[in-house]
């Protein structure tokens, strides 16, 4: 454990985000022995242009304006600073070397406000922790001078067309740079290990209290009429991180069978074949403390991810919280499932595999079974998250 420190925490998700961050529960479990301070990322000009009536923004205004206070303390060890500056929105410039020019001014105007701040906190000798924040904070090694560096992969960005394009340059500098990477998968872990050596897999924490401790009521109203083996997927339901031509493919082969996708749809689930299926239930999105209810209404949970560079290195938070309810899981293989979670989920490749698969969890279901997956998940915590975060700091200070 690292005890006494102080953290400057950056990355890409403001402290205020509505969804589960990896980042603010690593901020919090830091907090609870060392002093941190959470960078938003700085309000940049175009989101002001075209938000200048959401609340968020107005505040962030208001901040750069300095009508407001930017500095806001989380508990008795951890503060939140707005930036009190506003950066250039630049990802669309194609010419790196004027992108590379803007950015380092943009990482200027971010440093100049963090200082403040470390200088009202009486930070020193901090750490500074970057959550894939590859653009913003590319330049805050040199200029905040912390003592020691580290950059978190929780996911592969450049495979999405925004991180990509000056990403491909300047993210392999990064890792590089940094004293040490960590990652919460082993395929994010190896993929920093290409550019740095000191690049370690540190697992990753759920927050499955609300899981675990659910006790079992009577099923959701619109559960309760569906018929038959009960499949379902609690989630965004998005096209490019979900199979829908299996999910098809398993409704087709399989009438008897019910298929539950609890979650938003983006477009392309809203035009899918799925809505003309008649085993197919669309229940919608959910207040997080239902989902408990939902999956517990599941008899086997699924997730029918695609392999692509945006989900091969992913860890499906999703499936901890099934494991943590005891339930039997049929997912796609992908190295990183097979090496983390391969003893308590079923894993499958092909609509063939998927269903003998599915067929055999509600075979062989049991309370030991049951047991076995909610004890494995529990292992899963923050705690022992950063636990093997300080250890990959310990090696290097």
């Amino acid at each position: 454990m690292i005890t006494g420190r102080d953290i400057i925490i950056v990355g890409q998700q403001p402290w205020d985000v509505e969804i589960g961050s990896n980042c603010k529960n690593i901020a919090l479990e830091f907090s609870k022995h060392n002093r941190v301070l959470y960078v938003n990322s700085a309000l940049d000009r175009v989101s002001l242009m075209k938000g200048a009536s959401d609340p968020k923004i107005l505040m962030r205004n208001n901040i750069i304006k300095h009508k407001e206070t930017g500095l806001v303390q989380i508990n008795p060890t951890m503060w939140n600073l707005y930036p009190d500056t506003i950066v250039e929105s630049i990802n669309w410039i194609k010419i790196h070397s004027v992108f590379k020019y803007l950015n380092r001014i943009n990482n200027e105007r971010f440093a100049k406000s963090i200082l403040r701040a470390v200088q009202d906190l009486g930070f020193s000798n901090y750490i500074l922790f970057n959550d894939n924040d590859m653009f913003r904070s590319f330049h805050l090694k040199e200029l905040l001078k912390p003592s020691l560096t580290v950059y978190y992969s929780r996911d592969y960005m450049l495979a999405v067309d925004y991180w990509k394009r000056h990403g491909e340059k300047l993210e392999p500098k990064l890792i590089a740079d940094s004293d040490v990477c960590v990652a919460n998968s082993t395929y994010l872990a190896d993929y920093c290990r290409q550019y740095n050596p000191h690049s370690y897999y540190v697992g990753q924490g759920c927050e499955l209290d609300l899981f675990m401790e659910y006790t079992a009521t009577e099923l959701p109203k619109d559960v309760q009429p569906i018929p038959g083996l009960r499949i379902g997927y609690v989630g965004a339901l998005s096209g490019m991180r979900l199979d829908i031509s299996l999910l098809v493919a398993i409704a087709k082969a399989k009438p008897n069978w019910s298929i539950l996708l609890v979650g938003p749809e983006d477009e392309s689930f809203i035009t899918s074949e799925l809505h003309a299926l008649s085993n197919v239930y669309f229940l919608g999105s959910k207040n997080p403390s239902l989902l408990p209810e939902y999956i517990h209404a599941f008899d086997i949970c699924l997730n029918p991810q695609v392999v692509s560079q945006v989900t091969i290195g992913n860890y499906p938070r999703k499936i901890d919280e099934y494991l943590a309810m005891g339930k039997p899981v049929v997912a796609t293989s992908t190295p990183f499932m097979e090496a983390v979670f391969s003893n308590h989920t079923y894993l499958a490749n092909t609509l063939s595999e998927y269903i003998h698969l599915i067929e055999k969890a509600q075979n062989e279901n049991s309370h030991e079974l049951a047991n076995m997956r909610r004890a494995f998940a529990a292992t899963h915590t923050w705690e022992n998250s950063v636990a093997e975060i300080y250890k990959a700091i310990q090696k290097h200070l």
